[in-house]
Parts: structure tokens; C-alpha cells; sequence
């Protein structure tokens, strides 16, 4: 019995629409080291015609960094290329970030770690209790997916050395294309890297990106399911994953020979008409598998003057891939989208959390010389 239900039911070209319902259930514990408990909470996309797709969701403490906010020591380079100056920081101790400031380096570790901590559950653990290491390939899609290290992941927690193909798979301008004007390409699936694999062997494929609108992850669920005719279950690997684009992959061609099962860090973004691939959280408490980190995370973007939730449109992935690659833009991205939305930059949001911060020290300090 599922304890939530999410309805859906919105259209993106005429006269296609996407009906169905997500189902979750409650969130399950797992230990994970000397952290405690880390959870995992599954799924099901069902669709109105009835076609569907497994998925669960997991909280540890690193994709809630990623996911929501963060307190941490301020880095003076980081904080550079957001537009603070060193005055401004120079007496801080601490700091209240979101996810969306973690970037480049630091984002490839902490997303490192989530992924293992993810492996670790007993959704991953069963997998490879009844999987030889021959059995399971790797399809990570260039660029994101390659950051994940999921390979890495899979040996940390079964000790299994898979073999591992790297994808190309991307948009192009396509004008013929109602909504989008754009399809997928693939330029390196390249038959010299899967003629070393042993088709035949292969049940399990893992492939690794996020999920924006689901164009990229359909095609090349597709295209495996051509070259590895055994394959009977696909582990998509996607920290980021939206409403729409799980819609998509569960119209996947052929997906009713296979089993599709889709991984995301903490709950689904909303890429619903009329923002698209500008993915914000959804503000539904029962969404999130702790939702005091949501608040607190609406609660640090805060309203503008107008009296809008920024929270509400702040894109959880903004460039998706490029902030792993390219720090200075991503922020230019957020800059640019805040500012159109909210007359707003990340350095004024900063700001205004610091003074916050600062205030709230204040009173703890005058409590406690009020009681001394």
C-alpha cells in the first residue's frame, strides 16, 4: 500500500498529454557506516495507459547537501565568484549554502560519495547478490553522468570490476520537432568499446545521467536495448530527476520487455509546463522524504519585494552538467535567471543571509550574557 499519491495530468504539444499517477512509499532505513541511517523510499510511475516504470528515491547526508542547504566554513573562492568581497566574510564562521553553490571539484566528491552511499542500500545489494560482475555494463553519457562515478560505486560495495562503455548522447536543432525543435544524437557509442563486451552476457545495464525531459535517456535506453538483447533490467542512475522526464522514459519503446528502474537523490523536480528545464523543487511536503530540510531550504532563498517564494523558481540543476565543468557559469546562469524572475542576484540573497546569521549570533550572545 502506497502512503502517497501524486495525480498528474498536463500537456506539452497538442494533442499529447501525460496522464498517470506517482505513487511513494514510505521511507525505509539503512545503515551507512558510522553516519547512522541512511533511507531509501520506492516507487512507481504508473501511467493512464498503463505503462510503467519502478523508481526510488534515498536521503544521506550528501544528497541532502546537494539536494537542499548546507552550513560550512566560508571559502573565500567560491564565495568570490558569486560577487562577495573578503570584508564581508572576514568575521563569519559559518555559513548556510544550498546546493545549487556547490560546484566544479567539490560537487564531483560530494556527488561521489552520494552515489556510493546509494549502492550501499538493500535495492543495490540484492541486484548484485543475484548478478555475476560479467552480467552488469555501465552507460555513463557524457557530460554529467560521467561525474558520477558509478563504476567506482559498484566496486566499493560489491567489489564487482564491470565493464564500462561512455556515451555521447545530446541534443541537436531540429525544427521539425513540436515543443522542443531539437533531437537526440548519438556520436560515440563507438562498436570498437562495445565489441569488447560479451553481448550475450549482459542482463543489467546502469546508465548514468540526470533527467530533464527524458529525450536523451529514452534514446539511449533504446539504442542498449538493441545491442544487448538479453538485457532485462536498466538502473538509471539520476540524481536529478523530473516529473516530465520520467513520464517520457516510461513511454519508453520496448520498456515492457525490460524493467526500468530510476534512482534520485531525495525527490523529484518540477519541470512542468510552462518552465520546462527550469526545475525547481516541488513545494508538496509529502514529496520529500524529510521535509524540515525543504523549508529550510525555502526559508534560505526566501521571498522577493513582490512577495514571491524565490524558492518556487530556483532551478535545483540551473546548467545541470556545466557546474560541474564551469563554476564562474553557473553563476552567470543563476544571476541571469534570478535576475528576470526576482530583480535579484545570488550575491543579494548571500547578503541578506549573512545579515540573518549575524542577528540570530547576536540574540544567542545577548541571551547568554542576559542569563550569565
Amino acid at each position: 500500500m502506497s502512503d502517497f499519491i501524486l495525480p498528474f495530468d498536463f500537456s506539452e504539444d497538442d494533442p499529447g498529454r501525460s496522464r498517470g499517477q506517482l505513487l511513494l512509499n514510505e521511507p525505509l532505513p539503512y545503515p551507512i557506516g558510522n553516519q547512522g541511517s541512511g533511507f531509501y523510499r520506492p516507487g512507481r510511475m504508473i501511467l493512464d495507459h498503463q505503462t510503467s516504470i519502478d523508481m526510488v528515491l534515498y536521503h544521506n547526508p550528501a544528497t541532502a547537501q546537494f539536494i537542499y542547504t548546507h552550513t560550512t566554513k566560508p571559502n573565500p573562492h567560491l564565495l568570490a565568484l558569486t560577487g562577495l568581497k573578503p570584508e564581508e566574510i572576514q568575521s563569519i564562521q559559518t555559513l548556510t549554502l544550498p546546493g545549487q553553490l556547490i560546484m566544479g571539484s567539490q560537487r564531483s566528491f560530494l556527488i561521489s560519495q552520494a552515489i556510493q552511499t546509494m549502492l550501499a542500500s538493500p535495492i543495490f545489494q540484492n541486484l548484485f547478490t543475484s548478478q555475476q560482475q560479467t552480467q552488469i555494463a555501465v552507460f555513463p553519457i557524457a557530460r554529467e553522468g560521467l561525474k558520477y562515478q558509478v563504476t567506482e560505486a559498484i566496486y566499493a560495495n560489491s567489489g564487482y570490476l564491470c565493464d564500462e562503455v561512455i556515451l555521447d548522447a545530446h541534443h541537436v536543432f531540429d525544427s521539425n520537432v513540436p515543443v522542443f525543435s531539437r533531437k537526440v544524437e548519438m556520436t560515440l557509442f563507438k562498436d570498437k568499446d562495445l565489441n569488447k563486451i560479451q553481448h550475450e552476457n549482459i542482463t543489467v545495464a546502469f546508465i548514468a545521467d540526470s533527467i530533464a525531459s527524458g529525450l536523451v535517456m529514452r534514446e539511449v535506453i533504446n539504442k542498449i536495448k538493441e545491442r544487448f538483447p538479453r538485457i532485462q533490467w536498466v538502473e538509471v542512475i539520476a540524481p536529478f530527476a523530473t516529473l516530465r522526464g520520467l513520464c517520457r522514459i516510461t513511454e519508453c519503446d520496448g520498456s515492457e520487455n525490460i524493467h526500468i528502474r530510476v534512482h534520485s537523490f531525495e525527490t523529484l523536480l518540477n519541470a512542468l509546463p510552462p518552465d520546462y528545464y527550469y526545475s525547481a523543487h516541488f513545494n508538496i511536503p509529502e514529496l520529500h522524504i524529510r521535509p524540515e530540510l525543504e523549508q529550510a531550504y525555502r526559508e534560505w532563498w526566501g521571498q522577493d519585494d513582490a512577495g514571491n517564494w524565490i524558492a518556487d523558481t530556483a532551478c535545483a540543476g540551473y546548467g545541470w552538467s556545466e557546474v560541474f565543468y564551469s563554476p564562474r557559469k553557473q553563476i552567470e546562469m543563476i544571476n541571469e535567471q534570478l535576475t528576470a524572475r526576482h530583480n535579484l542576484t545570488i550575491t543579494d540573497i548571500l547578503r541578506r543571509n549573512l545579515v540573518a546569521s549575524e542577528r540570530a549570533v547576536a540574540l544567542v550572545e545577548q541571551a547568554q550574557a542576559d542569563q550569565g
